[in-house]
């Protein structure tokens, strides 16, 4: 069959009918096995009181005793002897006894259901006699209603399978057809579940690898014009440059802002990479911060004169990415230093709790304007383009702090403190597994 729903339907329609004759035939089995005995005794019983009856009282007390049988049952009850002969009224009614060798019987014949039984001495037989005709009609609207529940039962079984498949190849499609963002979403626990979870986490890998992908070459292909620009005109100028140290200087560093922009393109695009690549370990975040503090010292002393401070203790561990974790805090230290006046103190705060591992960077700088606190997390956003100029940052610092962080369930805030700017990091000490970075 070519659909699924029509199979399910007929499959469990076959069950259902396979298991109705099973159920009848174990039904006859019983009765045979277990009621007709206890029936046959019942008969014996009243052939025995109809032959006592006979003998003490007579044919006027066997036809009351025959008479309270029949108000009794709401059947026909005759008395006959060995050769089928009423003893009341003296009529033969051989046709109605079994054939021969037999000596019981149940069962219809000629429109009617007749039981037989035969006293142990072979003298008597008991027949009863019921004319009466079922009613089919009367079982009909239960009938109807046993066939109803079966089929919405076989219904809702079948859609409760291929609902949910066709749901999931509705959106296979649409995201073959290039719509990334769409996801199944079933929220069941069994096999389609499990179908439809792999697929969204497929469709999640996928878009990320698209999204970062393209967002890369955006972001290449629009960074590298100026620079690239600006070094040509420097190799230009080098050529015909009265002093060309200084022009090779002036084309060595255009050079290292492109190799820097370069690195830290690629490293976000890393961490929007396979999450299996990241390598997730206990984190000694106080060894980690003291070992980037120790190489952020000498140059926030040589370069500003800076010295930093730190205030408070961190004992606790999250589980994560080391070298990303490193990566977001030595982003955030090295954008204090580098808008830091000179002279000044950088200022670092620990604290935890049970649950989060906090750490604030504060620096003594000009901040920046309120409505920008939000956008400095964004690759390439810079308040003033002429400070690109003069402290060398290309805007990605805090947006690779951003996604180490987010990848580790964590959030990244900034707030101007009056003066300088306060970047605050907020690590969970356990977390399930990495989560997508928000964009």
């Amino acid at each position: 069959m070519k659909s699924l729903y029509v199979a399910i339907v007929f499959a469990l329609l076959g069950t259902l009918s396979i298991s109705l004759l099973v159920f009848f035939a174990i039904s006859d089995h019983v009765e045979k096995q277990y009621l007709y005995p206890v029936f046959d005794a019942m008969d014996e019983l009243e052939l025995e009181s109809a032959r006592s009856t006979w003998h003490e009282g007579g044919a006027a007390a066997l036809s009351a005793y025959v008479e309270r049988l029949n108000h009794l049952f709401g059947t026909f009850h005759y008395i006959l002897d060995s050769d089928g002969v009423d003893i009341i009224s003296g009529q033969r009614r051989a046709e109605l006894l079994p054939v021969s060798p037999l000596t019981a019987s149940r069962g219809r014949v000629n429109g009617q259901y007749i039981i037989t039984h035969k006293s142990p001495d072979g003298r008597y037989w008991l027949i009863a006699v019921d004319p009466r005709h079922p009613n089919q009609g009367t079982l009909f609207p239960y009938y109807l209603l046993v066939a109803g529940v079966t089929g919405f039962l076989c219904w809702l079984a079948a859609a409760g399978v291929v609902s949910p498949i066709r749901k999931v190849t509705s959106i296979v499609e649409r995201f073959g057809q290039g719509d990334l963002s769409v996801r199944a979403n079933l929220r069941r626990k069994d096999e389609i579940g499990g179908l439809a979870s792999s697929f969204d986490a497929m469709a999640e890998r996928l878009q990320t690898l698209v999204v970062s992908e393209r967002r890369l070459l955006q972001d290449i292909s629009h960074e590298l014009r100026s620079p690239l620009t600006r070094l040509k005109l420097a190799v230009r100028l080098t050529r015909t440059a009265a002093d060309p140290k200084a022009a090779l200087d002036r084309v060595e560093r255009e050079t290292n802002r492109i190799t820097s922009l370069v690195s830290e393109i690629v490293e976000i695009a890393r961490m929007e990479g396979d999450p299996v690549s990241r390598n997730t370990e206990p984190v000694n975040l106080r060894e980690l911060i003291e070992q980037t503090l120790d190489d952020c010292r000498v140059e926030a002393q040589l370069f500003r004169g800076c010295s930093i401070r730190v205030e408070g203790q961190l004992s606790g561990e999250v589980a994560g990415d080391r070298e990303l974790l490193r990566r977001a805090f030595e982003n955030v230290l090295r954008n204090a230093i580098r808008y830091s006046p000179e002279q000044a103190a950088i200022e670092v705060a620990l604290a935890e709790s049970a649950h989060v591992i906090t750490i604030a960077v504060r620096d003594y700088g000009p901040g920046v304007p309120p409505e920008s606190l939000t956008q400095i997390f964004e690759p390439f956003f810079r308040v003033e383009e002429g400070r690109y100029e003069e402290t060398g940052g290309i805007g990605l610092g805090l947006s690779i702090a951003k996604r180490a962080v987010r990848l580790h369930r964590g959030t990244i805030t900034a707030q101007n403190a009056a003066p300088g700017l306060r970047v605050q990091l907020v690590i969970p000490t356990m977390f399930p597994k990495f989560g997508k970075p928000e964009m």
